[in-house]
């Protein structure tokens, strides 16, 4: 522990210069981070004192990636309005069934065309079908969509694919590791994911006012206390309950966005959001070995164009099916296209059960392909529709507007 700040150090300079670099060519920091953290990390040399390996540092900077996810959910928690989200409970239920099934179904089919066995199918398809909420969030505030149509749409999706997660994590947990799953605690942990969201809606509308008494601290440094403190605490209980903290983290958000101090609480928390999100995806980095994806190159391609052209169509037919324009419905499938924490989860699982080990250097290689993709798609989103209009014609051309000569 001698030289851990020392590692932090420089762990922060590296990031930092992927920041500048980012920057100075106007493009999204996460690809530069990812890969950054993927160069260095316990592959890496050393070079005189500085130790790129980050050995005694790496399960820090893995917590303050932690510490940014909940920052980035939160803050997009936020941007939001928690009555919008129930009024459109119905279309997120339905956009959430449709992104699911089309991008699972893909999932089965492509595992099971490349000759694996049941369990490493059903790895296979888990990895292919959740998104990085991590990478979504984070895409949205840059390039500053948070107010766009087809967020609230893309915000619900999140919270649905959460709940698939919690209950199909525990059903593989059940088939691989021997925990007795049965249909009750599959059940079981959809009523709890359910009842713990629908709780959250609740206190947003009924207990706003208590919220507001409560919140009314003149002092931003005690403001800031209070506030992360429920932060910290709602994210580490949803955790123990088996939803993801940071889903508990955009929950916080939702019922603090209803309150007079929601504008207060996103200026103070911006900078930590930026800080603590920057670490998250270098420790993403820092967790793939890059001697390790070779074996997986083909694999990952194939899988990347099924996801792509899964949530393309997923997204088209999610968005149009609420309402959405053709342009708002492909933003859908483009923003929610990136996978990362949830996908690496789901593999490891895989690899604790004692599946193949192509599943490991698999999953990295597909995640650092879509985390890079993900967010250039986003940003070239309207070409990308553009391009698909004109093969489609969904929408007419707008007419050019003639230019007549005065005489």
């Amino acid at each position: 522990m001698d030289h851990l700040i020392f590692e932090v150090g420089t762990a922060l300079i590296l990031v930092a210069i992927a920041a500048l670099l980012a920057n100075k060519f106007n493009f999204s920091i996460i690809p530069f981070l990812i890969i950054l953290g993927m160069i260095v990390g316990p592959h890496a040399p050393t070079i005189g004192i500085l130790d790129f390996k980050f050995i005694e540092s790496a399960e820090f900077i893995s917590f303050l990636g932690r510490i940014g996810v909940l920052f980035l959910l939160f803050y997009l928690g936020l941007e939001f309005s928690i009555g919008k989200l129930i009024r459109s409970g119905k279309s997120i239920v339905t956009s959430g069934t449709i992104y699911l099934s089309i991008n699972f179904t893909g999932g089965l089919l492509y595992g099971f065309i490349a000759g694996f066995p049941l369990y490493e199918v059903l790895i296979i398809a888990g990895i292919i079908t959740i998104s990085s909420s991590a990478i979504v969030a984070k895409v949205l505030v840059d390039l500053r969509r948070t107010g766009n149509t087809e967020t609230e749409l893309i915000l619900g999706i999140i919270m649905f694919e959460d709940i698939f997660l919690a209950v199909y994590l525990s059903v593989l947990s059940g088939l691989l590791l021997g925990d007795g799953t049965t249909l009750l605690s599959s059940v079981t942990s959809i009523l709890i994911a359910l009842g713990y969201m629908l709780l959250f809606f609740i206190i947003a509308r009924k207990a706003t006012p208590l919220l507001n008494r409560m919140l009314k601290i003149a002092s931003d440094e005690v403001f800031i206390i209070v506030v992360f403190a429920a932060l910290f605490f709602v994210a580490g209980f949803s955790e123990t309950i088996h939803v993801a903290e940071a889903i508990g983290a955009l929950l916080l958000g939702l019922v603090f966005s209803e309150t007079d101090q929601g504008e207060r609480i996103e200026h103070l928390v911006v900078p930590f959001r930026d800080f603590f999100g920057a670490i998250f995806f270098f420790s993403f980095g820092l967790s793939i070995d890059p001697t390790m994806l070779l074996d997986a190159v083909w694999l990952a391609l194939g899988a990347v164009v099924i996801t792509i052209v899964g949530n393309y169509v997923a997204g088209m037919i999610a968005g149009r099916r609420a309402g959405l324009s053709h342009k708002a419905s492909s933003n859908i499938g483009l923003t929610i296209v990136s996978r990362g924490e949830f996908s690496i989860i789901v593999a490891n699982l895989g690899i604790a059960g004692g599946l193949m080990d192509i599943l490991s250097p698999f999953s990295a290689l597909y995640v650092l392909i879509l985390a890079i993709l993900g967010p250039l798609m986003t940003k070239e989103s309207k070409r990308i529709f553009n391009f698909m209009n004109g093969i489609f014609k969904w929408t007419e051309p707008k007419p050019k507007k003639s230019k007549t000569k005065s005489r």
